[in-house]
């Protein structure tokens, strides 16, 4: 079974569109996509659109809850908040239907999948850290899960009482009996760790390896669209640093 696995596009149809002809080179038998489909980007509901056609499961995010109401916003920070706002606009009833369906996790076997953490992921918090990793590593009641939401890919591996970090901008690690795995995908629509390419994973449970790979899209006319929508400007020159 192969699996490709996406999260955090954030409004931003031409990074899908590429992710998506990546992925079909890949073949994979399912598709996942970890959640935040919307915000940020000028694309919203032709986000979803995709993601309701070519999608075997999705879990929701954060910034998907924002955009019906269902999240605290108050946190956000000014160009979060108003990127919430102007997709509020935006989203027609059915989408918000289709993002008010969305579950929290899922499960398929083995792997689990959640847009925050594994645990008490409608609090919404964030894994960035080994520390971090191993409380939810020691929590995890299945042995593979994975996460999108901080926009940084990284695996996080626990070997005994260890946690091994393996960090971006790509990887490949292999998957061990035994071990303990918790891996962030990377963000398709926003890529926060410096390299400004689209991320998504492909796992492969035959030959027993996870891989994020990264590849470029149409940043400018991802950033002309965010410009012409009167969304913040910082959106749109972020997108060009990866940040």
């Amino acid at each position: 079974m192969r699996y490709a696995l996406i999260a955090d596009l954030h409004g931003n149809l031409e990074a899908l569109r590429v992710v998506l002809h990546h992925i079909d080179r890949e073949q994979p038998d399912r598709l996942v996509c970890l959640g935040d489909l919307v915000g940020y980007g000028a694309d919203p509901e032709e986000c979803i659109d995709i993601v309701r056609d070519r999608t075997d499961r999705v879990v929701v995010g954060n910034h998907d809850w924002a955009a019906i109401g269902k999240a605290d916003i108050s946190y956000f920070n000014p160009y979060a908040w108003a990127a919430v706002l102007w997709t509020q606009g935006r989203l027609r009833d059915f989408h918000r239907r289709y993002l008010e369906r969305l579950p929290l996790t899922l499960q398929e076997g083995e792997l689990y999948f959640v847009h925050s953490t594994p645990e008490r992921p409608e609090e919404w918090n964030y894994i960035f850290s080994r520390a971090q990793a191993a409380y939810y590593l020691s929590q995890l009641p299945h042995r593979i899960c994975f996460i999108g939401h901080s926009h940084v890919p990284a695996a996080f591996v626990l070997r005994g009482n260890d946690v091994v970090l393996v960090p971006g901008p790509s990887l490949r690690i292999p998957i061990e009996p035994g071990l303990r795995y918790l891996i962030n995908v990377g963000s398709a629509g926003q890529p926060r760790d410096g390299d400004n390419r689209a991320s998504y994973a492909v796992v492969d449970l035959a030959e027993q390896v996870v891989e994020v790979k990264r590849v470029p899209y149409d940043i400018p006319t991802a950033q002309r669209k965010i410009l012409k929508a009167g969304l913040p400007e910082v959106l749109a020159e972020r997108l060009a640093y990866g940040q």
